[in-house]
């Protein structure tokens, strides 16, 4: 049974899909068409209920839940893994209302208070990596006022800030080890603002079965991904190459280090913590507007 599969071509996914992918375990029959894409392509493909297996943003998910069932593995679910929100240097470009604001240790400090950083967020065009994005979620929940958004691809943002077309970037994955070397500097770890706020993972994406598969189909997807996840954690440099060919010029160090936030205990199985961080933020979510009501169970059956 041939399958169409999507997932980005960062390396935690790259990592996490190349047993599967190159037979390295039983896929028990399976075969795929692999389509790789960025996260809000996947999104899109999602929403059209193009493919049969996909990555997506939990955002996203949360509209197609009657399309979709979410699988137990392959998960990205993490402490510290979090988007951030960055800007270009100097602070002295920023018109703030109330106090003056100081920079230090690559960020805004306390002295900076909720409402001027609210204000400045109003009123700047914001780049985001996608409007059903995680980190759109997280944005909207820490400052709702900010709605100056310019969607673009995850990997343009850093330049678009260089480049002055926009006041604050929204970056995820592989950025947050680069933009430091850029000259650029951390406004909010939203990650860092959800744990403080819920003391749960933040749930950023996962993969999804197409539910107009069997039942019976949807777990072997499961089982076979599962047991890819599992190969990857044993032989972790056995996809290294595949991994590379994808992660454009990033460094074997920053790839790894990649691998290791994201991929974890969650991506095996979400467990009792995962599923409750992901009720927890959809839950939050509905509660405050975000997204419409679920009513189907958003879990593959047991």
């Amino acid at each position: 049974m041939k399958l169409t599969l999507g997932f980005s071509p960062c390396p935690n996914d790259t990592f996490i899909f190349d047993a599967l992918i190159h037979h390295k375990i039983d896929t028990e029959g399976l075969e795929f068409e692999v389509f790789y894409e960025d996260v809000e392509t996947l999104n899109q493909k999602a929403f059209r209920g193009e493919l049969d297996i996909t990555k997506l943003s939990y955002h996203a998910f949360a509209y197609i839940v009657n399309k979709y069932v979410l699988l137990d593995a392959g998960s990205a679910l993490g402490f510290g893994v979090g988007p951030m929100l960055i800007f270009k240097p100097p602070i002295e470009k920023f018109a703030f209302d109330t106090v003056q604001t100081k920079f230090e240790n690559e960020e805004f400090t306390s002295v900076r208070t909720k409402t001027n950083m609210t204000s400045l967020l109003s009123k700047s065009k914001i780049g985001i990596p996608g409007k059903y994005t995680t980190a759109n979620f997280l944005l909207s929940l820490a400052f709702p006022d900010a709605i100056n958004k310019i969607e673009m691809v995850f990997s343009e943002i850093e330049n678009a800030l260089l480049n002055d077309e926009i006041d604050f970037g929204l970056i995820i994955h592989e950025n947050r080890f680069t933009y430091q070397d850029k000259g650029l500097r951390k406004v909010i770890d939203l990650g860092e603002y959800w744990e403080q706020r819920t003391g749960c993972a933040i749930p950023l994406g996962g993969i999804v079965a197409n539910r107009k598969l069997p039942l019976e189909v949807q777990h072997k997807i499961n089982r076979v991904l599962k047991r890819s996840v599992e190969f990857a954690f044993a032989n972790p440099k056995s996809g290294l190459e595949f991994i590379r060919s994808h992660a454009q010029e990033m460094s074997e160090e920053v790839m790894y280090k990649h691998i290791e936030l994201y991929v974890n205990k969650y991506s095996l199985d979400l467990g009792e913590e995962g599923r409750k961080a992901i009720n927890l933020l959809f839950d939050t979510a509905r509660e405050k507007g975000i997204i419409p009501e679920i009513n189907e169970d958003i879990f593959i059956n047991p």
